[in-house]
């Protein structure tokens, strides 16, 4: 079979497309013939060897890849065989291998794919949907809120972005130019600002001189410090990534924050597990978020790439030149 593979941490331009034997499944395991393989950014970091949570470094050589769908093609040794030929979609956790023509994982975390979600999707819903499904449980979006979403054309930004729209929030979507603005509004975005302009802050008081109520920040770094000039008093900062570096304050700007009653959370990791409330609050979030999808209240946007071109996802991925969850194909 055809699959991407790193002999060396490093660039892009490291990993490369081979042929490699095809895996067999073993007890309790089966097989998937992959249509749609999910690119992640925590796969960039581990292609360049930078460790930390939530994933160990691989040992090399390895296949990336964490996020896949397509077609059961062989079980293993006690495994049920009614999921031969079935249409499924799984996050394979910390065992890498997504990159390829087939993938093999634990039957237990099959989904189903929806009827009219097409494999691409299903990959975008099982790693990026769980996780803004996990990151909005903590925003009590409702009618009267007014969330501003930073990086609103990437994969979870999407889906926030409408996500807080169904909810009835008003929604202020920032994102890296014009046609990433033109992704948000065309996803709900009340406004949609380009923070890459001079004074987008600006912009957003002229037109939202109240101020926000919640605030989800992936960027960090200056992007964040400005937006959380534009929360108004007792206003939620949701922390989700920090893409832009991180996000450093110095005491006088946390005094002046905690005098306007603004609040700061991370909510990744063990507090969005925990939110859950459930014995495997993963396979939970999964869940809702493909039903999320099959129902047309969350539409996932993807960026597709042939699986030959992985490095080229890759260095999209990493200078944000992409909108939506990118999506290898084989």
């Amino acid at each position: 079979m055809r699959a991407i593979r790193l002999h060396a941490f490093g660039p892009a331009e490291n990993l490369s497309y081979e042929t490699i034997p095809r895996p067999v499944p073993a007890s309790g395991q089966v097989r998937i013939a992959v249509a749609a393989a999910g690119v992640h950014l925590l796969d960039v970091s581990l292609r360049k060897g930078v460790e930390g949570p939530p994933a160990p470094l691989p040992p090399l050589p390895t296949t990336p890849g964490r996020e896949v769908a397509g077609t059961v093609d062989a079980v293993g040794p006690g495994t049920d065989p009614a999921w031969l030929g079935r249409s499924v979609v799984a996050h394979l956790g910390f065992a890498p291998g997504g990159y390829a023509d087939y993938a093999v994982t634990d039957a237990a975390r099959l989904h189903p794919v929806p009827e009219g979600l097409d494999h691409a999707r299903a990959v975008a819903m099982i790693g990026t949907g769980r996780t803004a499904l996990g990151i909005l449980q903590f925003a009590g979006l409702g009618p009267g809120s007014t969330a501003l979403v930073t990086a609103a054309a990437g994969g979870i930004g999407t889906l926030l972005v409408q996500y807080a729209k169904n909810a009835g929030a008003t929604v202020v979507a920032l994102a890296g130019g014009p046609a990433k603005c033109a992704l948000a509004t065309a996803n709900g975005a009340d406004l949609a600002v380009d923070y890459t302009t001079a004074d987008w802050a600006g912009t957003v008081r002229a037109h939202h001189p109240d101020g926000g109520t919640v605030l989800f920040d992936s960027v960090g770094a200056a992007t964040a410090r400005t937006a959380l000039g534009l929360l108004a008093p007792g206003g939620r900062h949701l922390v989700h990534g920090w893409s832009g570096g991180p996000l450093t304050l110095t005491d006088a700007e946390r005094a002046a924050l905690a005098a306007r009653g603004i609040t700061s959370q991370v909510v990744l990791g063990p507090a969005m597990l925990e939110a859950v409330g459930a014995p495997d609050p993963l396979r939970v979030l999964e869940t809702r978020a493909l039903a999320e999808a099959a129902a047309g209240r969350l539409r996932p946007a993807v960026r597709r790439f042939p699986l030959a071109e992985a490095a080229a996802a890759h260095r999209a991925l990493e200078t944000r030149a992409t909108t939506g969850k990118v999506v290898l194909e084989p």
